[in-house]
């Protein structure tokens, strides 16, 4: 259930923001209103993500909404204690691979959106004002709504996404678990080989995928 509700619905954080300066001066709540006021416009309207061209839902995922995810955070919390074990290099090669198949994703997202419509209630900051979860429920023709907060952290003026929870489970959490697994069998490198041989896997099955 969970699987699915990130590929039906992480989509609603998916569009660029209308600048650099409204990402850096907007309230994270302005903000996570704003990108998805303009997804569900730009996905009634791209022909081309509607009839299921991943590449073009790459594409725009690649080029302006990936900058405004921590990937490294995301990826770090994904891993949990085995991070630290992980060098420089093998940090890095986590986060490029775990960013990767984040963006395959989210284009499975982009092009199974359905009409669906999303509604917000007031965030919760952090005790030190620089984290918040931004609330915000996904509205489905003929099922029950779900909830989905993001959580930010503020950093160099900016606020990023560094987890989605989807009706409570935490994006971060849910890979920890197979990525425990994967370092128990493997270690750090046999999780970077399992990671890109799943983009492998997706990037086989795009059509016209190169």
């Amino acid at each position: 259930m969970i699987a699915k509700s990130l590929v039906r619905f992480l989509l609603f954080l998916m569009l660029p923001l209308s600048s650099a300066t409204w990402a850096a001066t907007a309230s994270p709540d302005a903000m996570v209103q704003d990108v998805t006021n303009q997804v569900l416009a730009i996905l009634r309207q791209d022909k081309g993500i509607h009839s299921g061209n991943r590449q073009r839902a790459e594409s725009v995922i690649q080029n302006t909404v990936a900058p405004h995810f921590d990937f490294n955070r995301m990826t770090s919390l994904a891993v949990g204690r085995a991070w630290r074990q992980a060098d420089a290099g093998q940090q890095k090669a986590l986060t490029d691979a775990f960013r990767t198949l984040l963006v395959h994703t989210y284009a499975n997202a982009l092009v199974a959106y359905r009409d669906q419509t999303v509604s917000f209630t007031p965030s919760r900051r952090g005790s030190t004002g620089d984290e918040v979860t931004v609330h915000s429920q996904v509205d489905q023709p003929g099922a029950k709504p779900i909830a989905i907060d993001y959580s930010l952290a503020k950093a160099q003026g900016e606020w990023r996404v560094f987890d989605v929870a989807i009706a409570g489970v935490s994006l971060v959490t849910n890979y920890r678990t197979s990525f425990a697994g994967e370092v128990s069998r493997g270690g750090i490198d046999g999780l970077i080989k399992s990671l890109q041989e799943k983009n492998r896997q997706f990037q086989a099955a795009s059509p016209g995928a190169a």
